[in-house]
């Protein structure tokens, strides 16, 4: 640590505060903008960007060119934590300009990497540098001088690089974990509408020989997703909902719950460490956050509350109020829902997931905000809920094998969030560990990325 030093920014880059606009005038040259969402949302710029179409004068060009290793930083926003947000150049675009809101950082590269500097901007102890010198009421910017003094701990230029590297590693990490979450949300999503609109294969179909005079690549195993109508007619039947497979049975959704209400209207007292409280905002669609939840006195919970607002174990819960069709399964006694949540009570007890699983699926819920009221804030009925029609298997396994499927593809994806939660905790401490120089980064140091 001895061999760093902390400079100012002007010291180590060129600070040019950009004015380009987005207008397009015809007597100026074409260029690609760099805008303040490209950096805002990205830790750097590619080719790949999809960049804006503008014009810009020659003198502007020449200034506010972007080259390989130039760094931005937004420079106005309407709240105090979205500026001084960096984005660093990884390549040679042709023809790009930093946007207007912008600031655009020349490093000098006989001190100062252009990644590195972008990490350092990207701490928090800088973030907290600049908001608290942020200037405005409803709009905050930040000065030419302020950003020109922004402290920035300098490490000697090779080591500079290699912690570059080695963060950077770890960023391409990151975002291909986060494309492979994004894959296995849309390869379950996709399943969902399959499984709910297709079915799985059940013996009484194999049984009749249904699935005789399917193409021949077409296997009728049970378990498996049945053919599509156009590659089996004969499967399905027509509905109300269109069509369904002949297997199911279409109806009002009241017709397969035994209960069916919503919460307490008026407060409830409070308490440390009584039962839990549950309102739209703790339901998730992966469950009731709990860390969350307000929690009510015991007396209040037996004595002032009914048997409504109490859902038991294994009840379906679902946002009514405000963000609509938040769904989770009640896993724990002691507690209870206000009127921002509804609780259906499936008629076949061990059906609550499957029930929770259909309510979840894309059908369903478009279903849910076509019909929904309000023009602030969205509500749906309880008359409404009920009279919703929904496809059912009459055969349990297949609503018990739909699940299966749908716990496999949710594990898959689960797997995956967890890895990139690891990464992006192994970021942050090696982002505070190696930026500050707690930990040296030796000659030979190369990422460890697991």
């Amino acid at each position: 640590m001895s061999e760093w030093k902390t400079a100012r920014l002007r010291e180590v880059a060129d600070v040019r505060v950009s004015n380009v606009d987005k207008k397009s005038l015809p007597h100026e040259q074409a260029v690609l903008l760099c805008n303040y969402m490209d950096v805002y949302s990205n830790d750097y710029i590619t080719s790949e960007l999809p960049f804006m179409a503008a014009t810009a004068a020659p003198n502007q060009i020449e200034r506010f060119r972007v080259q390989l290793g130039d760094v931005m930083i937004t420079k106005d926003s309407e709240t105090p934590e979205d500026i001084g947000i960096p984005s660093v150049a990884i390549e040679s675009i042709p023809n790009l300009v930093c946007g207007y809101d912008l600031a655009l950082l020349k490093p000098d590269s006989k001190q100062i990497d252009g990644r590195y500097l972008a990490k350092q901007l990207g701490t928090s102890a800088t973030a907290n540098y600049y908001a608290c010198r942020a200037a405005g009421s409803t709009r905050y910017g930040l000065s030419n001088g302020t950003i020109n003094e922004t402290p920035i701990p300098l490490a000697p230029l090779p080591q500079q690089r290699r912690i570059a590297t080695i963060l950077s590693t770890l960023d391409e990490a990151i975002e291909a974990t986060e494309k492979l979450v994004e894959k296995h949300q849309q390869i379950k999503a996709g399943l969902m509408h399959d499984l709910f609109t297709r079915g799985l294969w059940t013996r009484p179909e194999l049984a009749r020989g249904d699935h005789q005079g399917l193409p021949s690549e077409a296997s009728a195993k049970e378990g498996q997703l049945r053919p599509t109508p156009e590659e089996a007619p004969g499967l399905y039947q027509n509905s109300p909902l269109g069509l369904v497979p002949k297997e199911w049975a279409v109806n009002e959704l009241r017709n397969w719950l035994s209960y069916l209400s919503y919460g307490f209207t008026n407060p409830m007292p409070e308490s440390e460490d009584g039962p839990y409280m549950v309102t739209a905002a703790d339901v998730t669609g992966g469950g009731i956050q709990y860390d969350t939840c307000r929690r009510t006195t015991r007396i209040a919970f037996d004595l002032l509350l009914t048997e409504k607002s109490r859902p038991k174990v294994g009840d379906v819960l679902l946002t009514k109020d405000g963000t609509l069709g938040r769904i989770a399964v009640v896993e724990r006694e002691n507690v209870c829902i206000n009127q921002s949540v509804a609780v259906l009570r499936p008629a076949t007890p061990n059906h609550s997931k499957f029930l929770a699983e259909m309510l979840s699926s894309p059908r369903w819920q478009q279903k849910m905000i076509a019909d929904a009221g309000g023009s602030t804030i969205k509500h749906i009925y309880i008359t409404v809920i009920d009279k919703m029609l929904v496809g059912w298997p009459i055969q349990p396994s297949e609503a018990d094998a739909i699940v299966a499927q749908i716990d496999s593809a949710n594990q898959h994806l689960e797997l995956e969030k967890q890895h990139l939660a690891k990464l992006r905790q192994q970021k942050q401490g090696l982002m505070h560990d190696l930026l500050t120089g707690r930990v040296r980064v030796a000659e030979s140091a190369s990422p460890s990325i697991t």
